[in-house]
C-alpha cells in the first residue's frame, strides 16, 4: 500500500543504491584508523592499505590498543572490539582493492603524494569506483585531474576522533557529478551515521578555516603571558560553551598537523591570521606534538 505521494516519485540510481558492504581506506595513520573503525563498527568490511605489510599490521595493532583504552573507559565492549577488528583486513597490495566500490584516501596532507596516489588508484581500481579524499586544505579539483574519472572524485573531511565526532564536511570538486554527491551523502549519513554539511571547495572549507585562527590566537595569548594554558581553555569553555578549549584541541589534533594546516592556509590565502604563531613552530621542533607525544600545551599520560 502506498503511504505517501513521495513513494510515487522516481528514484535516481544513487538514491536506490543498496548498502555498500566494502570500502578501502588508504593510510593507516590516526585518521585512516578512525575511518576504518567507524566503517567497521557500522557493519562495513574494510581493507586498510599501507605502503607495506609491516605498516599495515602495525596500524591494526595500534587500533586495537586504542580500542583497549576505550574498553577501560567503558565506552566499548570486548565483543564490539572483536567484531570491529574482524571486519578490518590489512593490506599493502593494490590488487586487493581492485573491485572496491569506494576508496577513501587518508594519507599525509602532501599534495604531491596525494596526486601520485590518485594516479595509481585510477590505474588499479575498477572504473566505477568512487574516490574520496579526506583532505582538509588541498585543492580537490586538481587531485581529480590525476584521474580519468573526475565525476567520481569527491571529498569527505572527517574530524578527529572520527568514531566520536558526528560531523563530516562533504566537498564537491569542480567535476563531481550529482550522482556521486548523492551516493556519498547517503553513504556518510545512512551507513556511517554522520551529519553531513555540504561546503564549496575552498582552502580549509569551514571547520579548518575557522578553527585554525582561533587556536593560533590562543597560542599568541599564551606566549605573551596573558594567561596560562589552563586559564585560556577554561575562559573559552565557560565563557562561550566550548566543550574543549583551543589549546587542548590543538594538542588532540597534533601540533605538527596544526602547523601544517596553518602554513598551507597562510600560503594559499595570504591572510596574517593564518601565519603560525612562533611558539607553535618551536614546540613542533622540540617534539612536543600534543597527545601523540605525551606533551604539548598540556602533559598527557597513558
Amino acid at each position: 500500500m502506498i503511504k505517501s505521494l513521495d513513494e510515487l516519485k522516481p528514484k535516481s540510481a544513487a538514491e536506490s543504491t543498496q548498502f555498500i558492504p566494502w570500502i578501502a581506506v588508504i593510510g593507516g595513520g590516526i585518521m585512516g584508523r578512525g575511518i576504518a573503525q567507524t566503517a567497521a563498527s557500522n557493519g562495513i568490511e574494510v581493507t586498510l592499505v599501507e605502503k607495506n605489510e609491516t605498516l599495515a599490521e602495525k596500524a591494526l595493532r595500534t587500533l586495537e590498543t586504542s580500542m583497549n583504552k576505550e574498553i577501560e573507559r567503558w565506552s566499548l565492549t570486548v565483543g564490539e572490539k572483536k567484531s570491529i577488528l574482524a571486519r578490518i583486513k590489512p593490506s599493502s597490495k593494490m590488487e586487493d582493492i581492485h573491485d572496491c566500490p569506494i576508496v577513501i584516501e587518508a594519507i599525509n596532507e602532501d599534495f604531491g603524494l596525494k596526486k601520485r596516489l590518485f594516479h595509481l588508484l585510477d590505474k588499479n581500481c575498477q572504473s566505477s569506483a568512487i574516490f574520496i579524499s579526506n583532505t582538509s586544505t588541498l585543492n580537490l579539483s586538481k587531485l581529480a585531474e590525476e584521474t580519468q574519472r573526475p565525476d567520481r572524485v569527491i571529498g569527505i573531511h572527517f574530524l578527529n576522533p572520527v568514531p566520536k565526532i558526528p560531523l563530516v564536511e562533504l566537498i564537491r570538486a569542480t567535476g563531481t557529478s550529482e550522482d556521486t554527491v548523492v551516493k556519498v551523502r547517503n553513504f556518510a549519513e545512512k551507513q556511517l551515521g554522520k551529519r553531513v554539511v555540504e561546503v564549496f571547495e575552498y582552502p580549509g572549507f569551514v571547520t579548518t578555516r575557522v578553527v585554525i585562527p582561533m587556536m593560533n590566537e590562543a597560542m599568541h595569548v599564551y606566549s605573551e603571558g596573558i594567561a596560562t594554558a589552563e586559564g585560556i581553555d577554561t575562559a573559552l569553555k565557560l565563557g562561550y560553551g566550548f566543550q574543549t578549549g583551543p589549546l587542548a584541541m590543538a594538542d588532540m589534533m597534533g601540533l605538527d598537523d596544526v602547523l601544517m594546516w596553518a602554513e598551507q592556509l597562510w600560503q594559499q590565502l595570504g591572510e596574517p591570521k593564518f601565519r603560525p604563531a612562533p611558539i607553535l613552530r618551536r614546540m613542533v621542533r622540540e617534539g612536543k606534538l600534543g597527545v601523540k607525544s605525551g606533551e604539548g600545551f598540556f602533559k598527557y599520560s597513558d
